[in-house]
């Protein structure tokens, strides 16, 4: 489905965009962190807003957008956190991951 797809790579560019200063580049300037986000930013814009078009035109509620997107975006961040920041994945991180999986269920329910 291209509105998951494409809702995966956004949010593969949004989690760098947010959070790659912070292995290594905490010492530039905020300023120039902050432009350095926005220019990837635009990327996920990019794959974003296409993947949200594709999906309320396929039939999709805002509110089943907006949650399938959060629990991409974790998913996403658990890789991130444990490749990039080198932190490791606790059982917390598999209960709050659960109940957002719980959330997208509930949404498509009966859809």
């Amino acid at each position: 489905m291209w509105t998951v797809a494409l809702l995966a790579l956004s949010n593969c560019f949004m989690t760098i965009a947010w959070y790659w200063h912070l292995k290594g580049g905490m010492a530039k300037p905020l300023w120039i962190v902050i432009a350095i986000s926005w220019g990837i930013a635009f990327f996920e814009y990019c794959l974003a807003v296409p993947a949200n078009r594709i999906g309320y035109a396929a039939g999709w509620t805002g509110g089943q957008l907006k949650v399938t997107q959060e629990a991409i975006a974790l998913a996403a961040f658990g890789v991130f956190m444990v490749t990039v920041l080198g932190e490791p994945l606790g059982w917390r991180h598999l209960g709050a991951f659960l109940c957002l999986v719980g959330a997208v269920a509930f949404l498509f329910a009966g859809k």
